[in-house]
């Protein structure tokens, strides 16, 4: 049986030059899938001077599309306005599948949305947990349930997260697939001849916003500096909570001990990691968390918060599983170090090479690329249909929805009249070898 070679758009508003799970996820995917004959681009919103085709490595073309960012990277959500532009690219690269990434990107959503009015197949992976009721997540919530209705089929990182998606979402059980996150363990590796030390470092790699906890770092650093003078932190990161990092650090007058790096570039996060003892995450809710995994490859002791898809990430002991609370990460810290004191920890050597059998780019891409190949022979959804299944939502969504998907179909008939794709120049295609 001769292997199906598709050719597909990877499309979120987080790639590189920004750092983070999401980002990382979508460049060694898709290196994986270009390794194994694949056909991959990037479609992404501008960062700075960064505009227009850049290839990366192995041929990787990823388009930096003038699009206005509003927030945090993200782009101001406004469905019509980047139909023209997507679907010229989406033509000139003969692109049959998108595969868009996190719930928080508006131009995943949208390239997602218009790949249907086009005919073209849908994969979502969602990397991120939401809770109900707040005005946020209701907003993001019937947004993706929009999207995923008519989507092919659906990705998350853990199980937790596909519970939590296809309760948010309305999203049927059978057509969501749990495929978690993995780490390059090329990369990394702890450090073997680092010297035994009695002084430990505490190691924070994480941006600095509400959700990653860092209001609960912020509780537990002066407490522990008091009580244990070999202990220092080392925190990686940039964002708004930043400030309350700093205001701690003059307050306590422990400028010494808490060293802040500010951001930091995902090539040297290992350099970053392999100087600590511990690592700590403090995130109140998480899909996944592959900065932990990351950690416990380095040979870290991993005391991170018991939310989300937390516990599902690493095996009971090379984690020290904590409350997301003051107390609670204060306990989980003690407990690590009484633990490192007493040798009662896996050296980093056996950790890092348990940790490589079990998590690899490989076996995530080969799992893909078999969704890959089951969407494909899926039917094409015609107009009526994504109608209907827009409806099903609810009287006053469905019928917005049901709105908003015949604006944009006749939207595509204009473009397809006035720039039909007879005259889309077709991209040459770059070789990996």
């Amino acid at each position: 049986m001769q292997k199906i070679k598709h050719r597909i758009c990877m499309v979120s508003d987080f790639f590189y030059p920004n750092t983070g799970g999401v980002e990382s996820h979508i460049y060694q995917l898709a290196q994986c899938l270009l390794r194994k004959g694949h056909k991959v681009i990037v479609i992404t919103h501008a960062y700075g001077n960064r505009k227009g085709i850049r290839y990366l490595t192995n041929g990787l073309k990823v388009y930096y599309m003038p699009v206005w960012v509003v927030y945090n990277q993200c782009t101001l959500p406004t469905l019509f306005t980047t139909f023209p532009l997507i679907r010229y690219t989406l033509l000139r690269e003969r692109i049959t599948i998108v595969h868009g990434h996190s719930a928080f990107s508006a131009l995943a959503h949208e390239a997602m949305l218009h790949a249907k009015t086009m005919g073209l197949k849908t994969v979502f992976t969602d990397h991120s947990l939401f809770g109900f009721a707040d005005a946020s997540a209701i907003i993001t919530n019937k947004l993706l349930q929009m999207t995923l209705c008519v989507c092919n089929h659906v990705i998350c990182v853990s199980h937790t997260g596909k519970e939590n998606t296809a309760l948010r979402a309305n999203v049927r059980p059978d057509v969501i697939s749990v495929i978690p996150n993995a780490v390059d363990t090329v990369i990394f590796k702890p450090d073997l001849n680092k010297p035994i030390d009695s002084k430990i470092t505490i190691v924070v790699i994480s941006r600095l916003v509400y959700r990653k906890g860092i209001d609960l770092l912020a509780g537990i650093i002066p407490i522990i500096c008091e009580k244990y003078p070999n202990v220092t932190f080392l925190i990686g990161g940039d964002g708004p909570k930043r400030i309350v990092l700093e205001e701690v650090r003059e307050r306590y007058q422990l400028q010494e001990r808490v060293v802040l790096l500010g951001a930091v570039k995902h090539e040297n996060v290992r350099d970053v990691l392999v100087k600590g003892d511990i690592y700590l995450n403090a995130s109140l809710t998480e899909a996944f968390c592959i900065a932990i995994l990351e950690a416990a490859c380095c040979g870290l002791q991993v005391v991170s918060t018991s939310v989300g898809g937390v516990p599902e990430v690493l095996p009971p002991d090379l984690v020290w599983l904590t409350e997301p609370s003051v107390k609670g990460l204060l306990n989980g810290l003690e407990q690590a170090m009484q633990d490192r004191r007493d040798k009662k920890i896996v050296s980093p050597e056996v950790a890092h090479k348990r940790l490589s059998k079990m998590y690899q780019w490989d076996d995530v891409a080969l799992r893909v690329e078999k969704i890959y190949n089951q969407v494909t022979n899926e039917e094409v959804d015609s107009l009526s249909s994504r109608l209907k299944k827009f409806w099903s939502q609810g009287y006053i969504a469905g019928a917005f929805f049901m709105l908003l998907q015949a604006i944009e179909h006749l939207l595509f008939l204009l473009l397809s009249w006035q720039v039909p794709e007879s005259i889309i120049d077709k991209a040459l295609e770059v070789s990996t070898k």
